[in-house]
């Protein structure tokens, strides 16, 4: 009796021992403790841990779906709403036997089995695991002896982060596969220093503040993304500012941002009941998520319902097993082999779009869709293109090829796939090489052919030599009389000569010189179109100084041969009589100065973009200066010389034309060769001119981008209280003063940047349409570039090469040197006073003037160099 009940005693004990040893921790676990579901999923279903409060709970999970019983994944869920915030193997997942092992080492996820090879382990530590905290927030910490941190899941995310969480720039979040295949997907979202960013296969499709809701607050670095009671931000300045923000409701509870398996960007809060209630969701169009249409699909979005549907293009059908629409030709075929195949392009029509065209840069502008097409055929990555009939730009898809969608209001890109086409039955036979008899008229004809054939190659070769034997005569004469005459330019072999065009086929293009859109010194621009539809810009240079074809070949050969991405390209030329014209690349957004000074109907350029532009500017200058073969100094460098393309990219145009002046025109090379307003003091002098001509007028056009207006404008005396505040305190000093701003609100900005300079009040001299979204150290840093570049000095004013050190921070930033900067108070005084005389002062916050020329050509260097208003001398181009 006595052995039956000590029997049932130690049985009853063996089960205490047993359930205590299956019973959940909360908050710590110590190492030497293992972990499977089977050995939790009575008592919490699988959970090994959970936090204090029991917000959160660790453990291994599975997903649910069909593959349940062998996909179980080591995680941390949100009790309530039974939300998986993090997952560690979510590429190597366990069966239902799988276990976590909790070392001094680390944590392991094993596969239970023969094989006891983690799947997932913890990175190598610093000291010894001491104990595993899972805190109410949502953290698993793996603490010391000392609780310092030795890793922890907040800096290691899955696809979500929760309230308090950071991602750090070069952190991203990555979608799963499916809500039940938590492997790692194709999309991403990414956190940079310009904002947030959704990849696809590692291409750009969205960014955050394209949100409707966002705001851009700030311009500074972003640092990282959270997720706050009031919404979704980046946040800079070390954590103190909001970069880029998109407002929610306030709330305190549950909430997180996500990156969906379906592509989007997600913020989602807990509102009870395990509803989980979606505040963000980006994008917003469904259709612009890159494959949610499989390969080639075509997305269809119904304004009403909000819903999609699928289709494919015209002359192609689903492949429901790839997910693919493929050509329903059986000559046609998807993939294309890069080798031995015959290359063919399907169009996909009009009005469809497609999401890297928007993000990515043309591989070429300005070309023909035939050459966009060669482009593609040449490379065995790329899959497809897309050709914008305007622009002429050509963008390439290469390495996957996603969804697009229907947006009618995008008739203007025409998209192409590349396909391979099958050789038939009969064109392999023929390449087999079957041999047949020639037929006997064959055999009487081809003799008789040769015969005249070689007769006719005589009478062309004797029509050539007569042809030159005029030319020479002709090309002598126009050297005698100092003209180009109407002859063959062919003549003269010159490496690196673009293109030539005959006059008839320029008239044609711009319509008999019809739209003309600019005009200057050199002469006048037009816009044209080529007959294969390429856009080009056409100027007429009409007083030129060249002497003889040659040497306008070999000038244009200099111009033409020049290739860099800030520069505008030079197509071609044409000579008839005494006129030349050159053809360049169409800009799309015309001149900086229309972009910058054109009033309020486009958008406000952001700091970046300036700060891009300042940039690529200063790099197409520094390659002028030091990167050709033959040094090029422009001598007119001003916002109406610097356009911009696709993207806001600036080129610089009308460079290496100085040569191309009439001994009229080059006479002012000596005296005033530029535009009033940019021109450097030594212009005046008489000094010697060199490449720092320049590096100054690049000051003073980096002086407008920083304000937004020109350098010599009208300024409200109501809106620029600091500028009172100056004069107030200063008003001992009344001859300084004057050169600031008038009686009559006439401000000369290199001036008055000058004294905010020495204030140090950076900030009054931003353009106020930034509304805040730039800050003083920005400001500083491109004012004080801008100062170095105007010093009267040229030696004191660094090379373009450093300029772009500057900015890229491989080169400290100069300080001004301020006694070669206080020619400045001279040039406002003398503004101030020649504008009041020479004309009405007019009110627009852009312009600032009526300007017309002065009469006032003597004086000397203080007097001449007072007549700095924005007036041409060569024009706008």
């Amino acid at each position: 009796m006595r052995s039956v009940f000590l029997l049932l005693l130690f049985f009853r004990l063996y089960l205490h021992l047993v359930s205590v040893s299956c019973a959940s921790s909360t908050e710590f676990v110590y190492p030497n403790f293992t972990a499977s579901n089977l050995r939790f999923i009575d008592s919490s279903d699988g959970a090994f841990l959970f936090s204090r409060n029991s917000i959160f709970k660790a453990g291994l999970f599975s997903p649910g779906g069909d593959d349940s019983s062998s996909h179980f994944y080591f995680s941390i869920i949100h009790v309530d709403s039974d939300s998986t915030i993090w997952t560690s193997n979510r590429d190597s997942p366990v069966s239902s036997s799988g276990k976590m092992n909790l070392s001094p080492q680390g944590i392991s996820v094993i596969e239970d089995g023969v094989n006891q090879t983690p799947v997932w382990s913890t990175p190598v530590l610093s000291s010894p695991v001491y104990s595993l905290r899972l805190t109410d927030s949502g953290n698993l910490l793996l603490l010391d002896h000392s609780n310092a941190s030795l890793w922890e899941s907040f800096r290691f995310p899955t696809d979500t982060i929760v309230l308090g969480q950071r991602l750090h720039v070069g952190m991203f979040l990555s979608g799963s596969v499916s809500r039940y295949n938590l492997s790692t997907g194709d999309y991403r979202f990414v956190v940079v220093e310009t904002g947030g960013f959704m990849k696809w296969r590692g291409q750009n499709y969205w960014k955050l503040r394209m949100h409707t809701q966002a705001n851009v607050d700030s311009n500074f670095p972003v640092e990282f993304l959270t997720v706050t009671t009031s919404g979704l931000a980046l946040m800079g300045r070390n954590g103190t500012t909001a970069v880029i923000r998109v407002p929610l409701t306030p709330s305190s509870d549950f909430r997180v941002a996500k990156m969906d398996p379906s592509g989007r960007l997600v913020v989602v809060r807990f509102s009870g009941g395990k509803n989980m209630v979606t505040e963000i969701s980006g994008p917003m169009d469904p259709c612009q998520v890159p494959f949610v249409c499989g390969k080639l699909g075509v997305c269809h979005l119904d304004n009403d319902s909000e819903k999609q549907s699928c289709s494919c293009v015209d002359g192609m059908r689903l492949d429901a097993g790839k997910n693919t629409c493929v050509p329903v030709s059986q000559s046609l075929s998807l993939p294309v082999s890069c080798e031995g195949s015959n290359v063919s392009y399907f169009e996909l029509g009009q009005g469809l779009s497609y999401f890297s065209t928007r993000f990515t840069d043309p591989a070429e502008h300005g070309i023909q869709l035939s050459t966009c097409h060669d482009l593609c055929s040449k490379n065995c990555s790329c899959l497809g293109v897309f050709f914008e009939n305007t622009s002429r730009s050509c963008y390439l898809v290469k390495d996957s090829f996603g969804s697009l969608w229907d947006s009618k209001d995008n008739s203007d890109l025409i998209g192409y796939v590349k396909l391979s086409v099958k050789k038939t039955n009969a064109q392999q036979q023929h390449r087999g090489g079957n041999k047949t008899s020639l037929p006997l008229i064959a055999l009487v004809l081809l003799p008789c052919s040769g015969f005249f054939l070689v007769i006719a190659l005589g009478f062309l070769w004797w029509r050539r030599c007569a042809v030159m034997r005029y030319s020479s005569i002709r090309e002598k004469q126009a050297m005698r009389f100092g003209s180009f005459g109407s002859g063959d330019l062919g003549s003269f072999h010159i490496p690196g000569l673009p293109k030539k065009f005959e006059f008839e086929e320029l008239e044609r293009a711009t319509e008999n010189f019809k739209m003309q859109i600019g005009s200057g010194g050199f002469g006048s621009v037009y816009k044209g179109i080529l007959p294969d539809e390429t856009l080009v810009a056409v100027k007429k240079i009409t007083n030129h100084g060249l002497h003889g074809r040659q040497e306008f070949c070999t000038e244009i050969a200099v111009i033409g041969n020049i290739r860099h991405a800030n520069l505008v390209k030079l197509r071609g030329f044409c000579a008839r009589g005494s006129q030349l014209l050159l053809v360049y690349e169409y800009m799309n957004h015309g001149s900086l100065e229309k972009t910058l000074f054109g009033g309020n109907n486009g958008p406000v350029l952001e700091w970046q973009e300036r700060f891009d532009i300042a940039l690529g500017t200063a790099r197409g200058l520094a390659y002028l200066h030091s990167g050709c073969e033959q040094k090029i100094i422009h001598c007119d460098v001003k916002p109406e010389n610097i356009l911009l393309h696709d993207h806001f990219q600036p080129k610089i145009s009308d460079f290496g034309l100085s040569k191309l002046l009439s001994q009229e025109e080059s006479s002012l090379f000596t005296t005033m060769r530029g535009t009033r307003g940019y021109l450097a003091p030594e212009w005046i002098t008489n000094t010697a001119i060199s490449e720092k001509a320049d590096v100054y007028s690049y000051g003073m056009v980096l002086l407008e981008l920083v304000s937004g207006r020109k350098n010599c404008l009208f300024r409200s005396r109501s809106n620029s209280a600091a500028e009172e505040n100056h004069q107030n305190n200063n008003n001992n000093n009344s001859s300084r003063t004057m050169t600031t701003s008038t009686s009559s609100g006439l401000v000369y900005f290199p001036l008055y940047a000058l004294d905010m300079h020495e204030q140090g009040s950076y900030m009054e001299l931003a353009d106020p349409r930034l509304e805040g979204r730039v800050t003083s150290q920005e400001v500083a840093k491109l004012v004080r570039i801008a100062l170095c570049c105007v010093h009267e000095e040229p030696a004191l004013r660094p090379t373009m090469a450093a300029v772009v050190g500057m900015f890229e921070g491989s080169i400290p930033v100069g300080n001004p040197r301020m006694e070669s900067l206080n020619f400045l108070r001279f040039y406002g005084l003398r503004f101030a006073e020649s504008s009041m005389v020479e004309g009405q002062i007019g009110e627009s916050d852009n312009i600032g003037f009526h300007r017309r020329e002065s009469s006032n050509s003597g004086g000397g260097y203080r007097h001449s160099a007072s007549y700095v208003a924005s007036q041409e001398v060569s024009g706008p181009r």
